[in-house]
């Protein structure tokens, strides 16, 4: 199943977890709308054609849902018992940090064997270098960001570009990056220090006619809103202008890299289950296949790279 907010590649993920199992004589049931679907028996069997020609697609064909029901034991009492009424003796989970969270608490409750995968544009699951969705919405950040920065030439702007993020600065950072931004603002460095002031007071545009600022939707940051705001009362000499990327950043095509990533989690994912691992979400380090306890993925902090802060400093001059 697939929880939480979408990410391109899942669609990639279902196919690859449905075929291997397939391919090693397990039988796959798909469960639409994550844990809300479970709680209330929306589960239909797969088949490998149920997954032909998905791979390209973005969101899920196995469709998402919030679940507050699925907070409370009576509902994870009722999502067991669906368990049991299908006979089906391990779950595959797709999804972010709020999903795995879920996964870990039933599997504890119940002993039921469990398996992560990381699926969450963000990119904030710790042990995992990248997450399914991650460099798509990577790359549209990047395309959006190569689209404004054309205007704002024409106009001599300072641009505040809101991205996803809200508690990771990961797409901020990297996508000002790849399309030449100025700065990122991001929670990680926000609760150190003043990163407006900082940006402006050493001196910030002193030789360009335009700027963009990538900002991370934190309520840490203030989102790009509430860095405009500041700008506006603090340094009126700005033409400031605010753009929020939004959900635009969860669709489109997953990219090459997000379809071969979740082919491999998902290929993982049934290997994992076949050596009795249980409780793990499966992570790739170094280019490496890796099984992270749920704990570890959940409670850790993914830090951030304070060496790309650095350089993007530098090279933003």
């Amino acid at each position: 199943m697939t929880s939480g907010g979408d990410a391109p590649g899942m669609n990639a993920a279902i196919r690859s977890v449905t075929r291997t199992a397939i391919y090693n004589k397990i039988a796959v049931k798909g469960i639409y709308r994550g844990y809300r679907g479970l709680i209330s028996n929306e589960i239909i069997d797969l088949k490998t054609e149920n997954v032909s020609n998905i791979i390209q697609r973005g969101g899920t064909i196995l469709k998402s849902a919030r679940c507050d029901e699925f907070r409370t034991p009576e509902g994870r009492q009722k999502a067991y018992a669906t368990l049991c009424e299908h006979q089906i003796n391990a779950l595959v989970v797709i999804g972010g940090d709020g999903s795995l969270t879920g996964a870990r608490v039933l599997a504890q409750e119940y002993n039921f064997p469990i398996v992560g995968l990381p699926g969450t544009i963000d990119n904030d699951l710790y042990g995992t270098d990248i997450t399914i969705g991650y460099d798509t919405a990577l790359n549209t950040v990047m395309e959006c960001v190569d689209k404004i920065r054309d205007t704002a030439s024409s106009h001599e702007r300072l641009f505040f570009i809101e991205v996803m993020g809200r508690d990771a600065g990961f797409l901020a950072l990297n996508g000002a990056i790849a399309a030449g931004a100025e700065a990122a603002i991001i929670p990680e460095i926000s609760l150190e220090k003043d990163q407006l002031a900082e940006m402006i007071e050493t001196g910030f545009r002193k030789s360009k006619n335009s700027s963009i600022v990538l900002v991370a939707e934190s309520e840490v940051t203030g989102g790009a809103m509430g860095v405009a705001e500041r700008v506006k009362t603090e340094y009126p000499q700005f033409d400031v202008r605010v753009s929020i990327l939004g959900h635009l950043q969860r669709g489109g095509s997953p990219s090459a890299q997000d379809r071969i990533l979740a082919t491999r989690m998902g290929a993982a994912a049934i290997e994992a289950l076949l050596d009795d691992q249980r409780n793990v979400m499966i992570g790739i380090q170094n280019d490496d296949i890796v099984h992270v306890p749920f704990a570890k993925a959940i409670k850790n902090d993914k830090p951030v790279n304070r060496d790309l802060l650095n350089m993007l400093r530098i090279i933003s001059v």
